[in-house]
């Protein structure tokens, strides 16, 4: 019998992408697969079923229960992992500090659960790389939020009425989301300073046109990420960061670390040393937020001081997100889906950074988590 590949439509409120964009259907399936979407997979992502050609719509728990390999976005629900075939493969963004409940499931499902956030960033997995390419649609609309909810032009202009200065805007965290939420400010004719703990950043901020406001310590980890600082390097760097804040007219902030408290970057006294009139983009928010006045999912004003915590981001522009999303799971679907047959071979370090498996939790850090939660 063929593979068959099952697109689920997305169930958390507030998700707007699909797995598949009918565009990579002919691309999916050159690898030799029989695909089926769940009937309106796609309406919320502007892609009716009449745009997926040669699929099949389905409308009941068939399309799970026949699938050897199921891709969807976020976490299927508990009923759909319920019909999932024992020893099938899921591909979606697990988000296992979340859902441990969910990875109980999977695991006694014996299903092969591909995290694509725990994707390893090594140089042969950047086609892959989910969590880039997504935060890279949160950094662009970061900077479009930030525009709209400032009081002020972001450009400068020449008017009848006089010259207006253009904004300047601080981002903080110059990683994927920084470096696209940095062009697109400077685009959108900004003064850009940027900060990140990790010194190696900060050719690439200024390959950008921004300022890198630079901190006397490195806090970069194997990986590319940023370790936490001691007290002693946190309180050099708030003294920094809090002139840069009160001087921005717009900040955006992106340091989150996947399944951890995000980082409290700015205080309650930063904000209200800030000009009225002035906003905070602050994605990090889903993990609490990297200021302090953050109310994930909320909209407030401190002291004329805006406060925006958005949660998910990317399902924003769920086009463009899905399409880059789909492009992702099919370049990890082409490392173990070859003419019609699946092999994974687990010496190849991408395939072996598998979040479940055989019944086993292979992921080490959810695996202490759940073990823990049962003990």
């Amino acid at each position: 019998m063929p593979i068959r590949v099952a697109i689920l439509k997305e169930t958390q409120p507030g998700e707007n992408r699909v797995a598949l964009v009918p565009s990579m259907v002919a691309k999916l399936s050159s690898l030799g697969v029989e695909i089926a979407v769940e009937a309106d997979a796609g309406a919320l992502s502007y892609f009716p079923d009449a745009l997926y050609e040669n699929v099949e719509i389905v409308s009941d728990v068939s399309i799970i229960s026949h699938a050897n390999i199921v891709m969807s976005v976020q976490m299927p629900s508990d009923a759909q992992i319920a019909q999932m075939a024992e020893g099938c493969i899921l591909v979606c963004f697990a988000s296992a500090h979340l859902h441990s409940a969910e990875i109980k499931k999977l695991q006694a499902h014996k299903v092969t659960c591909f995290a694509v956030e725990l994707v390893p960033r090594i140089s042969r997995a950047q086609a892959i790389d989910a969590l880039s390419s997504q935060a890279s649609v949160a950094g662009y609309k970061a900077a479009l939020m930030a525009a709209s909810l400032t009081g002020r032009f972001f450009p400068m202009l020449t008017t009848a009425a006089g010259t207006i200065r253009p904004s300047k805007a601080l981002i903080m965290g110059a990683g994927v989301a920084g470096l696209q939420a940095i062009a697109t400010c400077r685009r959108l004719g900004a003064i850009v300073e940027a900060y990140d703990v990790r010194k190696v950043t900060k050719e690439q901020v200024e390959s950008l046109g921004a300022k890198f406001v630079e901190l006397p310590v490195d806090a970069e980890t194997e990986g590319g990420y940023a370790r936490a600082l001691t007290e002693e390097e946190q309180a050099q760097a708030n003294e920094l960061v809090a002139k840069h804040v009160a001087g921005a007219n717009a900040v955006i902030t992106t340091a989150a670390i996947p399944g951890k408290p995000s980082p409290r970057l700015i205080s309650k006294d930063m904000v209200e040393a800030m000009k009225p009139g002035s906003v905070i983009i602050d994605l990090a928010a889903e993990g609490g937020g990297n200021c302090e006045l953050t109310e994930p999912g909320k909209e407030i004003n401190h002291k004329g001081v805006v406060i925006y915590g958005p949660l998910n981001v990317p399902s924003m522009l769920p086009i463009d997100a899905s399409e880059m999303y789909s492009k992702n799971l099919f370049n990890l679907l082409g490392l173990f889906v070859r003419e019609g047959e699946i092999n994974l071979d687990w010496e190849d370090e991408i395939i072996a950074s598998a979040l479940t498996h055989d019944g086993e939790i292979r992921h080490e850090p959810t695996k202490a988590m759940i073990e823990g939660e049962a003990s």
